[in-house]
């Protein structure tokens, strides 16, 4: 595999999280007029089955693309169509340079010879660098975190630790072991300490810190596009709201109490801030958008007080879900490269080439063209 289809790759991959993007916002608009707008467990499971095809799918469609299966249209080949059928109105050479603008990044990325190409490869490289280390940096911290506690309590894999540093519950996994880190304080709150614990196990059910540590190490990948953000925004706030949707479901669980809570957590981390949970691989009971922003809380509060849970809705979710899946395949393949000449391009080559001759013939007037009827007259003026 050369480093021309790998830096196509990675091009694809971050067009394609932000057509996921895209898409996902546009499907959750629709869903918030219906009851299935506030079931976050199937939203939440939605997104981590994504979290986990969207890296794969360049891959996907470049070995399927050595198979012997006539290539689907792709973005390319579509607006090259809709050129010839007269419904974009701008100049042939011109349609057909930003057709190409693609081709000649990824050509003069490879070659390294334009300094502001070799600039943007070392930007790119130095700032995955960075995310890596402090990725690595964060492991390091939350291994010193773990050694600095005591067991409170292990069940099964799980263990049950307090710390003495960390003023916000958080759950996190080893290699073999699950690990729930809770603050001294809470050892004085038996009530929160039960409600915090079950929040955490629960993070556990919903394979929360998997997912987590697969966001994190494709930061140094995204770093630079914003829609690996709003990704990992909507992931982080869903999984929340899924965990806080399950428990009251239980029997045992007061909304008030859970709600005060989740607010004395807050006031615990603003009294001690840390940074270390923003981009530790761990999920805490509170994050960092609701100890510094209010509405972010607020909406959690919302969602643990909602006068109803909605109804699972298997089939609805099912639908929702293959539809999104297959959209985002579907975006994949309109990214990928045209294959050889079709007609079309044909077609728009010979149209660059006419207009050129027009434009050639108009600067020297020795040399009168007729360009579209393929005839040359020469004259004196």
């Amino acid at each position: 595999m050369n480093a021309d289809v790998l830096l196509n790759a990675y091009i694809d991959l971050n067009l394609l999280f932000l057509a996921a993007v895209l898409l996902w916002l546009a499907m959750r608009r629709a869903l918030s007029a219906t009851r299935a707008g506030q079931s976050f467990v199937p939203q939440l499971r939605l997104l981590n089955v994504l979290t986990v095809l969207l890296p794969l799918a360049p891959f996907v469609v470049l070995l399927l693309s050595g198979v012997n299966v006539p290539p689907p249209a792709n973005i390319s080949d579509l607006l090259v169509a809709q050129y010839l059928q007269g419904n974009v109105n701008i100049s042939a050479t011109k349609f057909e340079t930003l057709l190409g603008l693609r081709e000649d990044l990824v050509r003069e990325l490879t070659l390294q010879q334009a300094p502001w190409a070799r600039a943007l490869t070392y930007s790119i490289i130095l700032g995955a660098l960075t995310c890596l280390g402090a990725f690595v940096l964060s492991l390091w911290h939350l291994n010193r975190v773990l050694r600095s506690s005591f067991i409170y309590k292990r069940i099964g894999q799980v263990e049950l630790r307090i710390s003495h540093t960390t003023q916000v519950a958080f759950s996190t996994r080893g290699l073999r072991r699950r690990y729930v880190v809770l603050p001294a304080a809470l050892i004085t709150r038996p009530a929160d300490l039960k409600m915090t614990i079950a929040h955490e196990l629960q993070h556990f059910r919903h394979h929360d810190i998997e997912y987590e540590f697969l966001l994190e190490l494709m930061r140094p990948i995204l770093f630079w596009n914003p829609a690996y953000f709003l990704w990992r925004r909507d992931v982080r706030a869903l999984r929340e709201f899924a965990c806080d949707q399950v428990l009251m479901r239980r029997a045992g669980f007061d909304p008030r109490q859970y709600c005060e809570c989740l607010i004395r957590a807050c006031a615990d981390a603003i009294a001690r801030p840390s940074l270390f949970f923003r981009r530790s691989p761990v999920v805490p009971l509170v994050n960092q958008r609701e100890i510094g922003r209010k509405s972010a809380l607020a909406q959690r509060i919302f969602v643990v007080t909602m006068p109803r849970t909605p109804s699972a809705m298997p089939v609805t979710w099912a639908v929702v879900t293959t539809t999104l899946i297959a959209a985002v395949f579907y975006s994949a393949l309109l990214l990928q490269r045209p294959g050889d000449w079709s007609h079309d391009r044909i077609m728009l080559s010979t149209i660059v080439n006419l207009e050129r001759m027009a434009n050639r013939s108009q600067s020297n007037p020795t040399l009168v063209t007729h360009a579209l009827s393929g005839s040359f007259i020469v004259g004196t003026p």
